[in-house]
C-alpha cells in the first residue's frame, strides 16, 4: 500500500514527487511512457514566464511568479541550465497598443517586477534584429529560459535518491474506490494506494473521470516548431513574442540555454491526444509569424530539425487543481499548459499543501535536497577537462560531434539514477543527437553503448518507447 501514487512523469508529476519525498510518504509515480519527460515537457518553448499575461487572481497568475522567482534557486540546487535572459511582447500598431498597457496593467497587478513599455526606436536599441514594424515593446527582465528535459529530470532523480519509485510503461487502465483508498490497474500490474495525484496531462481528464463524474474536459492544443543552428542562436537575446490571443502567446522567438534559436508555437486545437506529427502548413506558418518580427529572417538552410508538441488546455482556461469534490484523497493536478512549466517549482508545494489540509506529514530527517547533473565537457575550461580525462579517458572519446559528447558523458547517463535506456533518453540528457546532423553520426556508438550497459542485444534498443526499436 503507497500513501501517494501520482500519475505522470512530466514536469508537474515530477514536481510532486520530488516535493513529497521530503516526507515520511510511501510514494510512486506510474507512467506510460519508457521515461520521464515524453510528453508536453519534452516538447514546449522552454520559457520561464514574467507572469504578465495570466489573468489576475487566477491560478495560472498565483503560481507563475512564485514559479519564476523560485526557478534559479531550484537550478542551483538541482543542476539544471537556467538563464534571466528578459523577455518583450511586440506591438505592430498604434491601435494595439491599449492590449500592450493592458498586459502592463496585468503584470502590475500579478507582480511582476521591472517591467516597462519601449518606444519602437529604444526596443530595436535593444534588439538590433526587430523589426522596423514595431512600434512599442513590453520589456519584462524577469523572463527566462531554462532546458525543459533538465528541469524535469532533475526533479525525478532528486525524487528517486530519495525514496520515490518509479515504474514506467505502467498505463493506467482502471482505478477503483476502496475502503483504504484505491486500487489501480495498470498495463503491468496492480497498485493500492490512499491517495492519487491526476498529473496525466492531455490524459487528465480521461484518468479524472475513472473515478469522479465532476466535469473536465482536457483538448489537446498541438504548438509546432523550427529549430535553427548555433550559428543563428544570438539572433536575439530576449524571448520575443507577439501580443497574444486567444489560443495563446502566438508565434515567439527565442535563443535557447544551449545556444540555438527557437521559433514557435503554432496552436491548432485536434481530438487526437498521441498527433505529435508536424505538417507543412504549421511549420510555413511559423516562419511567416515570427518574420513579422524579425528584419531578417535566418536561412532555412540553418533550421536543423522542426517538432510539435501538446499543451493540455483546459476548456475553461485555468489550471485545475484540486481534490475531486466527489472523490476523497484524489488530487487533480489538470490543465497545466503555458506557463506550466515556469509554475512547476511550486505546483508541488501547493499540491502537497492541500493535502496537508486534511493531514500532517513528518519531514524526514536525511532528505537530500540537492543533485548533481551530468558533466558537460564542452562546456568545461581545458584544464577541468584534462583532469576529468586523467581519472576517466572515456572523457576523451568524443561520440556526438555535433555537441561534442563524449561516451563518459552518455556512459553516466545511462548509470545515474533513473537512468537512459533509450537513444532519446540519452538525447535529452547528454544532448547526443540534437546537433546539426539530427543523430546520423553518433547513433551507432550510443546504441552499442546502451546494449552493452543494460547487457541486451543490440537490437532491443529503441529510439523511445514501444515499437520504436532501430534495427
Amino acid at each position: 500500500m503507497y500513501d501517494v501514487i501520482i500519475i505522470g512523469a512530466g514536469v508537474t508529476g515530477c514536481s510532486v514527487a520530488r516535493t513529497l519525498a521530503k516526507y515520511k510518504l510511501r510514494v510512486a509515480v506510474l507512467e506510460k511512457e519508457s521515461d520521464v519527460c515524453e510528453g508536453t515537457s519534452k516538447a514546449n518553448s522552454g520559457i520561464v514566464h514574467a507572469g504578465f499575461d495570466a489573468e489576475p487572481g487566477s491560478r495560472k497568475a498565483q503560481l507563475n511568479v512564485a514559479g519564476n522567482e523560485k526557478m534559479e534557486e531550484l537550478s542551483k540546487e538541482l543542476d539544471f541550465s537556467f538563464k534571466r535572459n528578459g523577455s518583450m511582447v511586440l506591438c505592430f500598431s498604434e491601435e494595439n497598443r491599449p492590449e500592450l498597457e493592458k498586459l502592463y496593467e496585468n503584470g502590475k497587478k500579478n507582480g511582476v517586477k521591472e517591467l516597462r513599455i519601449l518606444s519602437g526606436e529604444e526596443a530595436r536599441k535593444i534588439e538590433p534584429a526587430l523589426s522596423k514594424q514595431v512600434v512599442a515593446a513590453l520589456l519584462a527582465p524577469t523572463g527566462g529560459i531554462v532546458c525543459p528535459f533538465g528541469l524535469t529530470i532533475a526533479l525525478a532523480e532528486n525524487a528517486y535518491v530519495n525514496g520515490v519509485e518509479f515504474f514506467f510503461e505502467h498505463g493506467v487502465t482502471g482505478i477503483e474506490k476502496t475502503d483504504g483508498g484505491y486500487r489501480i490497474t495498470t498495463e503491468q500490474g496492480v497498485f493500492e494506494t490512499r491517495m492519487i495525484v491526476n498529473a496525466a496531462g492531455v490524459y487528465a481528464d480521461k484518468v479524472h473521470h475513472m473515478v469522479s463524474a465532476a466535469p473536465m474536459e482536457i483538448v489537446a492544443r498541438k504548438g509546432e516548431y523550427n529549430l535553427y543552428d548555433k550559428q543563428v542562436g544570438g539572433l536575439v537575446e530576449h524571448t520575443i513574442f507577439q501580443l497574444p490571443t486567444k489560443y495563446g502567446k502566438g508565434v515567439l522567438v527565442s535563443p535557447t540555454v544551449h545556444g540555438n534559436l527557437l521559433l514557435g508555437p503554432t496552436a491548432t486545437d485536434i481530438e487526437d491526444k498521441e498527433g505529435v506529427n508536424t505538417t507543412g502548413t504549421g511549420l510555413l506558418e511559423v516562419s511567416v509569424k515570427a518574420a513579422e518580427s524579425l528584419c531578417t529572417m535566418p536561412s532555412g538552410r540553418q533550421m536543423i530539425t522542426s517538432f510539435a508538441g501538446l499543451r493540455a488546455h483546459e476548456v475553461n482556461g485555468d489550471f485545475i487543481i484540486q481534490e475531486a469534490p466527489d472523490a476523497a484523497g484524489f488530487y487533480d493536478v489538470a490543465g497545466i499548459e503555458s506557463p506550466g512549466l515556469t509554475c512547476a517549482p511550486v505546483i508541488g508545494e501547493y499540491v502537497a499543501g492541500l493535502m496537508m489540509e486534511k493531514e500532517t506529514f513528518a519531514l524526514k530527517d536525511d532528505f537530500v535536497a540537492t543533485r548533481k547533473g551530468i558533466v558537460h565537457m564542452a562546456e568545461l575550461p581545458e584544464e577541468e577537462q584534462k583532469a576529468l580525462i586523467a581519472k576517466d579517458p572515456s572523457y576523451a572519446v568524443v561520440v556526438c560531434r555535433c555537441e561534442t559528447v563524449t561516451e563518459g558523458e552518455i556512459l553516466d547517463a545511462i548509470r545515474r539514477p533513473l537512468g537512459a535506456k533509450t537513444l532519446d533518453g540519452v538525447k535529452r540528457r547528454t544532448r547526443a543527437g540534437m546537433g546539426r546532423c539530427q543523430a546520423g553520426f553518433c547513433s551507432p556508438k550510443t546504441m552499442e553503448l546502451l546494449a552493452k550497459e543494460w547487457n541486451v542485444p543490440v537490437e532491443e534498443i529503441r529510439k523511445s518507447g514501444r515499437g520504436s526499436h532501430v534495427l
